[in-house]
Formats: structure tokens, C-alpha cells, sequence
């Protein structure tokens, strides 16, 4: 039997909603307007790391953490994690913390990332390290960054790192390749070896509920699972691009017919 035809009344509700939000209006409000206060593409890859791990919560309290965290890192993140030396270093991190994430995790995270970037040479290059040509999707990719930036690190901060294996929907690290590897004009394109097609759909509750609402979702856990069921919908739609419709279910449920400012990330 062929597979059902796509709903093109579905997809241009959808589109309609990328196009209002898909724009260089969404960036001052949203943790991707971190990275994008950098101009070196290097900075931009490494702080936008740090930005999606810690996307959690009031958008305005996640800017002034991270406006913070950059004032430790003495605005050149890049620099700073590639020179990172824990025993001359590690102070700079000394009183901070974002809901669960402390300096504990923030020291562990950049010792890691700093061998990643001594290894591969940048963040696109650890993930790719983990793709096939075969991958249909950049799941193994993620597997292979949440993997690494853990080693040896102590238990919390996996939580920070989670990892398809273990069913987790992974949203903050599909919503920081998604920054990564599409172009303009809100995400960066900073990742050209991974073409957005392989991308998974940042998933949570709030894109959850509208997918579901739409006919777009019937599995009712937020998963990985989810996730991939959901971009399979969204790449008969568009399958060169499925997560453009990230910016559909985030600011669909986000903002409904209001303005932009201070949802929950």
C-alpha cells in the first residue's frame, strides 16, 4: 500500500507559522542570540554549546546566566576552553549554577570539551566523528557527544548530556545541531558536512502537545521515540528541512497570537 499522501492544508498552517517566527525578530528573546552576539564562527560553535545546555527555563534568567558564564570566560569562549587549565582555571567558575547546573558540571564540561577540541578539532567534528554515511538521521552523532563530553566526569552531569540510547527526546542537543547545521536566518549553518535533513526535531512538552493537537503525533511519551516519529511526519512535508517546523510547534505553542517575550525554553 502507498504511504498516505501529505496533508497540504497541515503543511501550509505549518509554514504559515515559520514564516512568522522564522525570522531575525525571534534571536534577541532566544538563547541562539548568545552565539550570535559572537562574529568568529569558532566562538559561536562553542558558546552555543553552553547556551543549549543550559536553555532551561525563563528565557530572561537563561540570558543573564549566560551573559554571566561569558564574563567568566572573558568573552573569547573559544580561547578560553581550548586554553582551559583546571588547576589555574577552575575558580572561574566558582559561585555559579543555573537551576541544576553548577560549577561542578561547568568544570567538567569544558575540561571535556576542551580534549574534544584538541581531538576533533571543533564540536561539528565530534559529531560527525560519530555519523556514518549510512546514518539516516544525526542520533549517533549526538550519542557520540553526549559520550565524550561525559567521560570520566562525574555522574550529574550526564543528565546535562542525555543520550538517544537511553530514550531521552535529547532536545537541547537537537536544538544546538539544529543552530549548528541549518542556515539563516535565525540558526548559524556552521556545520556543512551535516545537511539538515539528517536533523531530529527538538521535542518537548509544549511541541509535544501541539503536534499532537495537530494530528502530527500519536505517541504519548515526549521521547526519542517521539522525536523521530515526529520528524518522519514533518519530512513529508519537507524533506530536506523537517526541523524547520521546530519554529511551527515552539511559537505555535509558545506565543499563540501574542507577542514574543518570556515563554518557558
Amino acid at each position: 500500500m502507498p504511504p498516505p499522501s501529505p496533508d497540504f492544508a497541515l503543511r501550509d498552517r505549518l509554514e504559515a507559522w515559520v514564516r512568522r517566527y522564522e525570522t531575525p525578530a525571534f534571536i534577541a528573546a532566544d538563547p541562539i542570540s548568545v552565539p550570535h552576539a559572537f562574529e568568529d564562527p569558532a566562538d559561536q560553535e562553542v558558546i552555543g554549546l553552553y547556551a543549549a545546555l543550559l536553555a532551561w527555563g525563563r528565557r530572561s534568567i537563561i540570558l543573564a546566566k549566560l551573559e554571566d558564564l561569558c564574563g567568566r570566560m572573558g568573552g573569547r569562549p573559544y580561547a578560553f576552553v581550548r586554553g582551559f587549565r583546571p588547576e589555574r582555571d577552575a575558580g572561574r567558575f566558582a559561585g555559579f549554577k543555573h537551576r541544576t547546573f553548577c560549577a561542578e558540571d561547568a568544570l567538567w564540561l569544558t575540561c571535556n570539551l576542551r580534549r574534544a577540541l584538541e581531538a576533533y578539532g571543533s564540536v561539528g567534528g565530534l559529531v560527525a566523528a560519530g555519523l556514518r554515511p549510512e546514518d539516516p538521521h544525526i542520533g549517533p552523532g549526538l550519542q557520540h557527544l553526549s559520550d565524550f563530553l561525559s567521560e570520566g566526569a562525574p555522574r550529574r552531569l550526564r543528565k546535562h548530556l542525555p543520550r538517544p540510547s537511553t530514550g531521552s527526546a535529547c532536545k537541547r542537543l537537537a536544538m544546538y545541531a539544529r543552530w549548528m547545521a541549518r542556515p539563516g536566518p535565525v540558526d548559524l549553518g556552521l556545520w556543512p558536512g551535516i545537511h539538515p535533513r539528517r536533523l531530529i526535531l527538538p521535542l518537548d512538552v509544549h511541541a509535544g502537545r501541539t503536534a499532537r493537537a495537530l494530528g502530527l503525533l500519536a505517541r504519548p511519551q515526549d521521547d526519542w521515540r517521539a522525536a523521530l516519529a515526529l520528524t518522519e511526519r514533518c519530512r513529508d512535508f519537507a524533506p530536506e528541512d523537517p526541523c524547520r517546523y521546530d519554529f511551527a510547534f515552539f511559537g505555535a505553542a509558545a506565543y499563540a497570537d501574542g507577542p514574543m517575550p518570556e515563554p518557558q525554553r
